[in-house]
């Protein structure tokens, strides 16, 4: 059973599925260098493997240095989910602050 607490970013506690990368370690681009995110079907993985461990309203936080689980931290981002029919991913990938600025218009 993955443990999402373990690992810099909870998306590391699963192998990805895209470049076979095991648990821990960050993804590779086919070229071998080191992927500037984690790969979207290993984030996809992840929160797949986090729902079916810790239920639909669990969330993971940042506290610190530490990632916490919260069982009841999706709750309300749930039920926003439900009324507007729009699933949001539990890790989302980051967004560079060029791709930021690009969709601010800066």
């Amino acid at each position: 059973m993955p443990d999402f607490t373990a690992h810099r970013h909870p998306v590391l506690a699963v192998r990805c599925p895209e470049c076979g990368r095991a648990p821990g370690v960050w993804c590779r681009r086919p070229s071998g260098h080191r992927a500037s995110d984690l790969h979207k079907a290993r984030r996809i993985a992840a929160d797949c493997l986090f729902v079916a461990q810790h239920g639909e309203d669990a969330s993971i936080e940042r506290v610190g240095e530490d990632w916490v689980i919260d069982p009841k931290g999706r709750a309300e981002r749930n039920r926003l989910e439900r009324m507007t029919g729009v699933q949001l991913e539990l890790f989302p990938c980051r967004r560079s602050s060029k791709t930021a600025r690009q969709e601010h218009g800066s």
